[in-house]
């Protein structure tokens, strides 16, 4: 403990003896109370300024872009400043992966069944999203729903999670849009009301506090600019980071300097790196054409990002490319933000 925060405790300590002997028998009871209290108080200063003490905070690089995906598959909206929670990144009522499409019986509908759904946009108009896709009337859906609005029981990869059905108008749009012949809806996750799905069910790496809405396993997935130039380095085609669909990208930095990033501090907010993504074919749809190949850039990606055979378990082929975070502390973040990775000293 620091000099002057052992002298402040000592002179908490003789201050308390004194005023005991003073203090009124039947008062006594509360008044040793406050000062277990104040003791408290003093021992999480201590913790909080040793822990500090204890971390080295070492810039790796900048924000250079920060997205909201509100709905899954959907194109993302690119914003400035947002709140990372423990469900992901926040903008107001604007919420990363908290919109999902989903057939009658509840499963997901992402672009892996719909590619075209990568190229539905999506803004922010008053309080409502709007919509837009080829050859259709823009769709705005409020961010409030009316709580009269049905709740469906909907599946995300294997687990059960509810949505607030966002309407009629929806589901037509949306069924027509795609020319199917079976109805889809679109649904909102009500954090306020309604159970997070577990990232743990997804991937067993992810600890118990780690939750999210729709996402496929992580509130947060981070990637950095250099890593999607030299995948382009060696490709014939270049790809996007609308192939890839990180929250946080992140300036400055060499190429998959983000692996090694354990612990990180960005804006106000703390991230807990979990594990690397392994990629799928999602990433070979053209985020500009909506064409699924199955081929690039998943097939160069194998040439050399891929995993350790000590985890081949829990990556089988899936090559790597970005990383997963959970949220240790909550807070703002802006585009600008310096990233540091926190090192423990001990």
């Amino acid at each position: 403990m620091s000099t002057s925060l052992l002298s402040y405790a000592s002179n908490i300590t003789a201050a308390i003896q004194s005023a005991v002997q003073a203090f009124p028998r039947q008062r006594l009871p509360l008044f040793c109370a406050a000062g277990m209290g104040l003791t408290a108080i003093v021992s999480w200063m201590w913790w909080r300024r040793r822990r500090g003490e204890e971390l080295e905070l070492k810039q790796v690089g900048i924000v250079s872009q920060l997205l909201i995906y509100p709905i899954k598959s959907c194109r993302p909206v690119s914003v400035q400043e947002a709140d990372c929670m423990e469900l992901g990144l926040y903008k107001g009522d604007l919420r990363d992966r908290h919109w999902l499409v989903v057939t009658e019986d509840g499963h997901m509908v992402t672009g892996r069944q719909e590619p075209r759904m990568v190229l539905i946009s999506v803004s922010v108009r008053g309080d409502s999203l709007c919509l837009k896709g080829e050859g259709m009337d823009e769709l705005l859906v409020p961010m409030s729903l009316p709580k009269s609005n049905k709740v469906r029981d909907c599946r995300v990869f294997g687990s059960d999670v509810q949505g607030r059905d966002c309407g009629e108008e929806a589901s037509n749009w949306f069924t027509s849009y795609f020319q199917s012949s079976q109805p889809y809806y679109l649904v909102h996750f009500e954090a306020d009301i309604m159970h997070p799905r577990k990232s743990k069910e997804k991937e067993k790496l992810f600890r118990e506090t780690d939750v999210i809405a729709y996402p496929d396993a992580s509130p947060i997935m981070l990637l950095s600019e250099t890593s999607l130039e030299d995948l382009n380095s060696r490709l014939a085609e270049p790809v996007s980071l609308g192939n890839f669909r990180p929250c946080i990208v992140v300036s400055g930095c060499e190429a998959f300097a983000e692996d090694a990033w354990n612990d990180v501090k960005v804006g106000k907010c703390q991230l807990k790196r979990i594990m690397a993504c392994g990629r799928c074919i999602l990433t070979t749809v053209n985020p500009e054409t909506g064409v699924l190949t199955r081929k690039e850039p998943l097939d160069t990606l194998r040439t050399y990002r891929n995993s350790d055979s000590s985890l081949s378990y829990l990556y089988k082929t899936a090559p790597l490319f970005g990383q997963y975070y959970g949220v240790e502390q909550t807070g703002k973040l802006r585009v600008g933000d310096p990233v540091y990775q926190m090192i423990n000293r001990n």
